[in-house]
């Protein structure tokens, strides 16, 4: 997945860290096996290069992921979709990226063959509907990693665990001083160079998923032009709104890394309504109202400390 994980686990018992490390690994290992883009020849890389109508096996995380990614997409009206693999690659992201601003010729080109409604997940096999549909699972598999080590530390008898990979948690239980565990919310950097707090709030929970998706994080310059990463797979073109970030909780940090993914690629009004409509989705959105001026809205039940920021409550 190109970065790091953390795990905590508060017990009284012995943990043999060197084992319980070895076997985590071999568990990602093999989930990168399956979904890395970067690897050619992973399943995915596999599956994009298969120029056939024709039912395509997979494994079952690969399978699992390829499901949900299918179901948000219904749920969030397309705004999520796994099918931009050749849109990403245009725009100058992913393993094998076009350079300069494409024509808009080409992307029309793509889109022809772009969308969830080219693809299809049956009986533990993929089928696409385009021979030149390809998938990027980069905005959910990780967070199904994080579900793959939660559920696992979880079935080794642990109660109280966080577990987080390149930033995004899943957790239960209590931390080591028997409070509630807590996540940061990041504060973007700031355009002036100004120093500010690292964080604009900081969520507490005893259960539950937490991810992010955010412009200034992951971006291409292309000729001069400043573009985010998450683009609009109805339009192929990068999203523009005024929503710096987003950040998701949910039950499973599937959810949650899919749903910030999809709300990250809408207007924060268009986000909120699709959200009212799923009422184990929660959201925080950061939003840029001037050159630095940040408003924070949330949707939801869940409880945020020390907000920095003026906070708006829906």
């Amino acid at each position: 997945m190109g970065t790091t994980y953390n795990i905590k686990i508060v017990t009284d018992k012995y943990i043999n860290s060197d084992e319980l490390k070895a076997s985590i690994d071999s568990i990602l290992v093999d989930f990168n096996l399956q979904m890395s883009t970067w690897d050619p020849k992973s399943e995915i890389s596999t599956f994009n290069r298969w120029n056939s109508l024709d039912s395509f096996k997979v494994s079952k995380y690969f399978y699992i992921v390829v499901k949900e990614a299918l179901a948000i997409s219904e749920k969030s009206q397309g705004m999520f979709d796994i099918t931009v693999f050749d849109l990403l690659s245009l725009w100058g992201f992913g393993p094998n990226p076009k350079s300069g601003i494409p024509e808009k010729n080409k992307i029309d080109s793509v889109l022809a063959y772009t969308g969830f409604q080219f693809l299809s997940a049956e009986k533990n096999s993929l089928i696409k509907k385009h021979k030149k549909t390809r998938i990027d699972l980069n905005a959910i598999a990780k967070g199904y990693g994080v579900d793959i080590i939660f559920n696992y530390v979880k079935s080794l008898g642990y109660e109280n665990i966080f577990v987080e990979i390149g930033g995004e948690v899943r957790f239960s239980g209590h931390n080591r001083n028997l409070d509630k565990w807590t996540i940061g919310l990041e504060n973007p950097p700031s355009s002036l160079g100004i120093a500010q707090e690292p964080f604009f709030g900081i969520f507490e929970g005893e259960s539950g998923a937490v991810a992010t998706s955010a412009n200034y994080r992951n971006f291409v310059d292309l000729d001069g032009t400043i573009l985010g990463h998450t683009i609009n797979p109805k339009t192929g073109f990068p999203v523009q709104t005024n929503v710096l970030s987003v950040s998701v909780i949910a039950e499973t940090c599937m959810e949650a890394d899919a749903w910030a993914t999809a709300l990250m690629s809408l207007p924060y009004e268009d986000g909120l309504k699709i959200l009212d409509n799923f009422k184990n989705i929660w959201a925080t959105w950061l939003l840029k109202t001037s050159e630095e001026t940040r408003v924070i809205t949330k949707k939801g039940n869940f409880r945020i400390i020390e907000p920095i920021f003026e906070m708006k409550k829906f």
